[in-house]
């Protein structure tokens, strides 16, 4: 049996899908970006007058993306502590993994969470880092 988590607490989900989904003792979460709840606001992320990235900073964005992911884990009956797996997404590889992995570093080594980064083309929002987790509860 599962259950689908809405979290009040994290930004709302820019599809059809829940912040979590429980499965016994595991927690997983949906994509989570560094948007900031009941906002469009992006911390990090400066916007042309068309809604096209004009700069960006990964370090915060990363900050903002670990804040939710905790408001995320901290609603489910879990915390950062009992993360398990990450699947990191990266816009720009050669020119953001090296900040990206210092600020994930500050939170995650001692954790010891395994890891997955990836750069992708895109993504659904104009972000630069989106976290996939697994936690346990």
């Amino acid at each position: 049996m599962s259950e689908k988590i809405i979290v009040n607490s994290a930004p709302e989900p820019v599809g059809a899908y829940p912040h979590a989904r429980k499965v016994g003792n595991l927690l997983f979460l949906s994509g989570v970006g560094p948007r900031k709840k009941g906002s469009k606001e992006i911390p990090g992320v400066t916007l042309d007058v068309n809604g096209n990235i004009k700069s960006y900073d990964v370090e915060v964005q990363t900050k903002a993306v670990i804040e939710n992911v905790k408001n995320i884990l901290e609603a489910s009956d879990s915390s950062l502590d009992k993360v398990v797996d990450v699947m990191v997404f990266l816009t720009n590889m050669k020119n953001d993994f090296k900040k990206f992995n210092e600020v994930y570093a500050k939170t995650f080594a001692k954790i010891g969470a395994t890891r997955t980064t990836v750069e992708v083309g895109a993504l659904p929002t104009p972000i630069a880092v989106e976290f996939k987790v697994i936690a346990t509860i």
